[in-house]
């Protein structure tokens, strides 16, 4: 069930990136209308696939993700690998939440607040993900301020951060197969997430 929370959390993801003065007033704003987005999903998919894919690239800071999710390997990548890690992280991100979107058309998040993050231009925004006939799990969403923009930076579902936990499988595929095993690892499973959603759509 996390799992597929964490693909909610990705669905939420594009609206969280626009133009706002405090992270709490950014999820709280558009959170309804996301969800909204959802609802359509069964009404034409590829149209609410497109909607949020056009949306993707402004809305986090998907090389600072990849870093936490790499880890200590990230600064042993050269540029090139770097720019591949996190091309084929974000592709992740959309494609898993994309396979998960028929799955929350009744959900609901509850803005339960916000919390000062380890300097002033962080913030995480506590909030609450309700389905109907389940326990409401927490979502901590941690924000960062880049050019006067606030841009997500990692999430954590009922605790786990979700950048924490991929660096752990993450880790176990570098030091088996190198960096490069890793893009080709990532590669191939968004092959496999891309040929599960045209067969599901």
């Amino acid at each position: 069930m996390k799992k597929w929370i964490a693909s909610l959390v990705i669905a939420l993801l594009p609206a969280f990136a626009l133009a706002a003065n405090d992270p709490e007033q950014i999820v709280r704003g558009v959170s309804n209308d996301v969800l909204a987005i959802l609802k359509q999903a069964d009404k034409d998919p590829a149209k609410v696939r497109e909607q949020v894919d056009a949306r993707v690239s402004p809305l986090a800071d998907y090389p600072r993700m990849t870093s936490l999710a790499v880890g200590k390997y990230w600064r042993q990548a050269t540029p090139e690998q770097q720019q591949a890690l996190t091309k084929e992280f974000r592709t992740m991100l959309v494609r898993t939440y994309m396979s998960a979107l028929t799955i929350y058309k009744n959900a609901e998040v509850d803005v339960k607040g916000s919390r000062p993050g380890a300097d002033q231009d962080e913030q995480t925004v506590r909030t609450e993900v309700s389905i109907p006939g389940q326990k409401p799990i927490p979502l901590d969403f941690y924000f960062e301020k880049l050019g006067g923009n606030w841009k997500v930076f990692d999430i954590a579902v009922d605790g786990i951060s979700f950048t924490v936990n991929n660096r752990n499988q993450f880790g176990a595929v570098i030091r088996k197969d190198g960096i490069d095993g890793l893009i080709k690892t990532l590669s191939d499973r968004n092959a496999k997430l891309a040929g599960g959603g045209k067969q599901g759509g």
